[in-house]
């Protein structure tokens, strides 16, 4: 085994210091891995999507105001098949009578009852975690055991957990596949477990750091250790092949040494592009980007500090085992891609410029959709099944919730009068609709002596009632001129009993108890749901679609009727309005994360290749890819929610664009040594291992999420991902190599050379050609500038686009 020279190099001594002290590495490690399993219980996880809409959009101004006011119950629709309508009004009043059930709504109309199917709305006392809530859902579903039935409903539903358990089967099958890829590719068995200790450190690391981040959304979450593993693990694949190399004719330590010095240049700058790409992602005004974009960018560096610190002392203490368990190359050359690139050079690029058009404007088409209810993934669990059972038979209802100051009944009364009569609202409910008792409504002013008749109550406590009522309101003049023409709304003067007798301040005997306790329970529901001390709250149901022009022109009518009565702020808040909002805003995210993603990967390519051609050639590649990706959606009629096309399309440019830099690099290399057409068929050869094996990691695993996850952001995602990978594969296997070999001479009058910030030191001897502004010693210190020959030995930083090559070579250093 030979000895690595003497280099006093940065990078050098920095790679031999993390080789020799490993065991400290190893130390350090292990007390952060055992810090992660702790911390990463810390780890709060945000499950509602919405808490990510822009703070300036109405939607998220109109949610944060009714979860501020307002508290919201489970609700489950439920679906009867092969039954009588008889059948359908047995099982409603048989839900009725479940503890925890609040109200069950069902009739014969073909709202409720339709092609020998009932349809029950339920509606519950409690949110969907409450005990109550699920033991009702457990009763409900034992009532159903021989039915034929489908229960819709986010009662018990916890998406992070869902997700969490779909993800853990999902890493499962992605380890299989990717020991099998590693064996492939490997030189030795033993390399799989330094390469899986060192993506497992990572990963930890990155959910036990997680807690920094603050809150962090479920999908970020549940997915990041599947993209983290996708995303870098090729970064140690790099290490190791260098290692193996340089173990041919060095020790242990010292191929290290050597393979670390080489690696982190290469692996830096390959990492340098995702993390490029999912920086674009932080500028999106959706903040789930910036979310995603944080944690999946501290999963890279982690990967990278995982990479360089741990897995140099790994493959040192596993290099003895790697010895023993070497095997043959398992995965063949592909010297026909790199002959086929070289005839069909003239070709294949013109018929790739034709697709790159026809994909851009495919892609352009691409039917977005901002509401992800009506997405159908692969696998889907019993409620989104119900959902579209129950959607094919009896369709959807689409709800708004207009959000209004409080106090003014005869404003609200107004408003669901005139949408009432709009064609596109099918029902409206408020607290002006409500019925009371004997057809009075709950905003209904009644005077002392209707609400006695009302209530059976007696006249002059009721009038004691009002005088305190009055009192309490400051409303003197009414107690002066007589309370028997004082009105007040049956809903306000009941919400004032309830209190007053909460209070012990007002008593009623036991038949007058039992007169208004009913009307309590309705009271509580309705002032929970609809009414707080800051707003009201109606609920209108369209006969629109939730995503149509039609349907946000009409939520511009509403607003047109609102504004009549309400100077002040006022929302209207549901899936129709949160897409209108997403979709103003996609335009603008769109734009932003193309351009950011480009320009970032861009001028990392120009600091690699240092050429302006080829880091253009090697985007227009990927960008096609992802254009092709896109056109997908297009063909097949099948919707795509925008959140997938934003994210996924800047991670198949962070990514996917390292495929196409380990050819190009390794292309450019050899070109020094033989002719561009032989250099593009070894390039392929040395590549495509490596190629191979990060892609078809990534694939799989973008395709395992997009088939076994349920949660449809989750699933387009993953299968996006993995689609563009498989796409991406293929143009720099089969086009890339060809625009290479046809555009070599406009790579080479596009290269330029930069000044280092420390420049290298050259070591020649013999005779020499010498040209620019050395410092050093040339057979004794000389310090200018020279252009000439010298016979004998350099050692010295040459400057100014100097050069220093033996005579008759015809590369310069």
């Amino acid at each position: 085994m030979s000895k690595i020279r003497s280099d006093n190099s940065f990078i050098m001594r920095l790679s031999a210091f993390i080789v020799d002290k490993r065991t400290l590495f190893f130390l350090l490690f292990a007390a952060a891995l055992l810090f992660s399993l702790v911390s990463a219980g810390w780890v709060q996880v945000e499950n509602d999507i919405t808490k990510y809409l822009p703070e300036d959009t109405e939607t998220r101004q109109g949610i944060v105001a009714m979860n501020e006011n307002f508290e919201s119950f489970a609700t489950a629709r439920v679906m009867i098949c092969n039954v009588t309508s008889q059948t359908g009004q047995e099982f409603a009043d048989s839900f009725s009578e479940i503890d925890g059930v609040a109200m069950v709504t069902y009739d014969t109309t073909p709202e409720h009852y339709k092609n020998a199917a009932a349809l029950i709305d339920i509606s519950f006392e409690d949110g969907n975690q409450d005990d109550r809530t699920l033991q009702a859902m457990n009763s409900i579903q034992q009532q159903l055991t021989n039915y034929d039935a489908y229960i819709h409903s986010d009662a018990g539903t916890n998406l992070n957990t869902m997700l969490q358990e779909e993800m853990t089967v999902i890493l499962i099958v992605a380890s299989i596949i990717i020991v099998i890829v590693l064996i492939l590719t490997s030189r030795s068995y033993a390399e799989v477990p330094v390469l899986l200790m060192t993506f497992g450190a990572a990963a930890l690391l990155n959910i036990g750091t997680n807690f920094l981040c603050g809150k962090i959304s479920f999908i970020s979450n549940s997915i990041a250790v599947v993209l983290q593993l996708a995303l870098a693990i090729d970064y140690a694949i790099i290490l190791c092949h260098r290692f193996v190399d340089a173990h041919e004719t060095h020790s242990a330590r010292d191929a290290a040494v050597l393979a670390l010095s080489k690696a982190i240049p290469e692996i830096f700058s390959s990492s340098m592009t995702t993390i490029c790409g999912l920086m674009a992602l932080a500028f999106m005004q959706f903040s789930i980007g910036y979310d995603m974009s944080i944690v999946l960018m501290k999963s890279i560096l982690l990967s990278l500090i995982s990479v360089f610190l741990l897995m140099p002392g790994l493959l040192v203490l596993f290099c003895p085992l790697m010895d023993r368990t070497r095997h043959k190359k398992l995965i063949p050359n592909v010297s026909f891609l790199g002959k086929f690139s070289v005839i069909t050079r003239r070709i294949v690029p013109p018929i790739f410029l034709i697709i790159l058009i026809g994909a851009a404007i495919l892609s352009q088409q691409c039917p977005y959709c901002y509401s992800f209810n009506d997405l159908k993934t692969t696998k889907m669990t019993e409620s989104q099944t119900a959902y579209f059972k129950i959607k094919e038979n009896f369709g959807t209802s689409n709800m708004i919730a207009v959000v209004v100051p409080a106090g003014d009944y005869e404003a609200e009364a107004a408003i669901l009068s005139q949408l009432e009569g709009c064609p596109e609202v099918k029902s409206t409910m408020g607290l002006s609709g409500i019925e009371a008792l004997d057809g009075y409504k709950l905003t209904d002013a009644l005077t002392p002596r209707q609400l006695s008749e009302l209530l059976d109550m007696d006249y002059e406590l009721i009038q004691m009632l009002y005088a305190a009522y009055a009192s309490q309101h400051s409303q003197y003049g009414q107690i002066l001129n007589g309370l028997d023409e004082f009105r007040v709304p049956l809903f306000d003067i009941f919400v004032y009993l309830k209190d007053q007798l909460q209070n012990l301040n007002i008593s009623l005997d036991t038949a007058d108890g039992q007169s208004v306790s009913d009307m309590f329970l309705q009271l509580e529901t309705a002032q929970k749901q609809l009414q707080s001390d800051k707003y009201s709250r109606m609920v209108v149901y369209l006969n629109l679609p939730e995503e149509s022009e039609e349907t946000f022109t009409f939520l511009d009518k509403m607003h047109g009727i609102i504004d009549q009565y309400y100077d002040e702020d006022c929302y209207l808040v549901g899936n129709s309005t949160s897409s209108r909002d997403l979709s103003a805003s996609f335009i603008t995210d769109n734009t932003l994360i193309s351009i950011l993603s480009i320009v970032f990967v861009m001028i990392v390519l120009l600091f690699t290749f240092k050429s302006a051609g080829l880091p253009v050639l090697l985007i227009i590649v990927i960008q096609g890819s992802i254009w092709i990706n896109f056109s997908f959606p297009t063909l097949m009629e099948i919707p795509m929610y925008f959140l997938g096309y934003l994210i996924v399309q800047s991670i198949q440019m962070g990514a996917n664009i390292d495929y196409a830099i380990v050819i190009s690099s390794h292309y450019q290399e050899l070109k020094k040594q033989m002719p561009h057409k032989e250099a593009i068929v070894q390039a392929l050869n040395n590549a495509f291992p490596t190629v191979f094996t990060s892609g078809t990691i990534m694939a799989s695993a973008g395709l395992l999420i997009g088939n076994l996850s349920t949660q449809p952001v989750v699933s387009i995602m993953g299968t996006c991902i993995g689609r563009g990978t498989i796409i991406s594969i293929i143009l720099v296997l089969f086009v890339l190599p060809s625009i290479l070999v046809l555009g070599d001479s406009i790579i080479n009058r596009t290269s330029f050379k930069m000044k280092s910030i420390i420049p290298a030191t050259v070591k020649k001897s013999g005779s020499l050609r010498v040209q620019g502004h050395i410092h050093g010693y040339i057979s004794g210190m000389i310090d200018g500038d020279f252009d000439g020959t010298i016979n004998g030995s350099i050692e010295a930083s040459v400057t100014t686009d100097g050069t220093v090559r033996k005579e008759g070579e015809l590369h310069a250093d």
